[in-house]
């Protein structure tokens, strides 16, 4: 089996159970060379919130884009933008990634900024 095929099968049983909870979800995608982050609503139209190593504001002050500590300042922002949406608990969609490395950095980092999973 393909590992992205495998990944998604694992995507799409946690976000079946998250539908089921009713709340926010906040999502991660990772890449070769950036991680994003999007909190959707708990129908999952509406996109409330996003945070990427694309933006100019996440990656002044660091060496990459793609390390530890750029995720845990994509999950710092998020959190501080969730905040200002008005929004405190939400469920943690990891898109089928062990969470370790730079899902573990970007969670940990958005828990410590208030927002409570």
């Amino acid at each position: 089996m393909d590992k992205n095929i495998a990944r998604l099968r694992r995507a799409k049983t946690t976000r079946a159970r998250i539908r089921i909870l009713g709340v926010p979800r906040l999502s991660v995608l990772r890449t070769g060379q950036h991680v994003y982050a999007q909190l959707f609503s708990h129908d999952g139209a509406k996109v409330l919130a996003s945070a990427s190593t694309l933006q100019a504001d996440v990656r002044e002050g660091l060496e990459s884009s793609k390390n530890m500590a750029a995720a845990a300042r994509v999950g710092q922002l998020i959190a501080e933008r969730a905040k200002a949406a008005g929004i405190e608990k939400v469920a943690f969609d990891r898109s089928g990634y062990r969470y370790h490395g730079r899902v573990k950095a970007l969670a940990d980092a958005a828990r410590e900024a208030g927002l409570q999973f």
